[in-house]
């Protein structure tokens, strides 16, 4: 019995033990592109559906009350609308959205012209890597203001 007490030992001793502690609270501007980042991911996985002819959709836990009227969760189905349309020069444009806004890229422009659908995936990937590097941080605080701004009225 007494190997048997030992052996664990033996494992916790071979880790790499530090006094590191959890940070409680993000810096709002990294989470705030975190936040685009993950619905850039929702933006290529629809891209990526629509290419291949099948359907996506994102799920999400709603709170409903049974009959004995005790509360439970049930996973719905969210749909996920594209952020690109087909202009009338049969190219595409998409407007790159935080929250319900549209973040302006460049001065009086908020909209990326796109060729072809083919570089529809590869274009949000761009965009996604531009975000994470933190290229579009001031267009997101100029919508995030906005948003909020929309809340103290």
């Amino acid at each position: 019995m007494s190997t048997a007490s030992t052996t664990p030992l033996a494992f916790l001793q071979s880790l790499k033990v530090t006094a590191a502690k959890k940070t409680v609270s993000n810096n709002p501007q990294v989470h705030r592109r975190m936040k685009l980042a993950r619905k850039l991911w929702e933006q290529i996985q629809l891209a990526k559906s629509q290419a291949d002819g099948t359907q996506f959709t994102m799920t999400r836990f709603r709170s409903v009350m049974d009959p004995d009227g005790s509360r439970r969760s049930v996973e719905v189905p969210r749909h996920v609308r594209a952020w690109w349309w087909t202009t009338e020069t049969n190219k595409l444009a998409l407007n790159i959205r935080y929250g319900a806004r549209k973040l302006e890229i460049s001065k009086g422009k908020s909209a990326v012209e796109i060729a072809t659908a083919a570089d529809l995936v590869p274009t949000l990937e761009l965009i996604k890597q531009a975000v994470e590097a933190g290229e579009l941080d001031l267009q997101i605080e100029a919508a995030a203001i906005k948003l909020r701004e929309g809340f103290a009225k």
